[in-house]
């Protein structure tokens, strides 16, 4: 985890799939207005989980209790981001930690997973 202030090119690049998309300026505004919190959440099915509770990309259609259902009001203001796929994953940690994660194991690892 770490907090960083990413520049323009930085998330043109990180949101380079979007680039024809009319909201793409905007976002790219709002998304450099201040530091971001950049995390790589780690553990079986970590992706499919963790958009579980980051809720729907569309605010109004998150369920209570998740992130976006409870802190978001309109979808270019969705205060959060997660990747939607392994490959995806890997491509944004490269992005956002260059210098690499550090490994380790959890000693509460043997109480969590069989």
């Amino acid at each position: 985890m770490k907090l960083t202030q990413p520049s323009q090119q930085h998330m043109e690049n990180h949101y380079a799939d979007l680039k024809t998309k009319k909201f793409f300026p905007g976002l790219i505004t709002y998304m450099t207005s201040g530091p971001v919190c950049a995390m790589v959440w780690e553990g079986k099915s970590a992706v499919s989980e963790g958009r579980k509770m980051l809720g729907a990309t569309m605010p109004s259609e998150s369920a209570m209790g998740t992130i976006r259902g409870d802190f978001c009001i309109e979808i270019g203001r969705n205060i959060c981001h997660g990747s939607d796929a392994v490959d995806s994953a890997k491509q944004e940690i490269a992005l956002w930690f260059p210098e690499g994660v550090t490994s380790y194991t959890s000693c509460e690892e043997k109480w969590i997973y069989e």
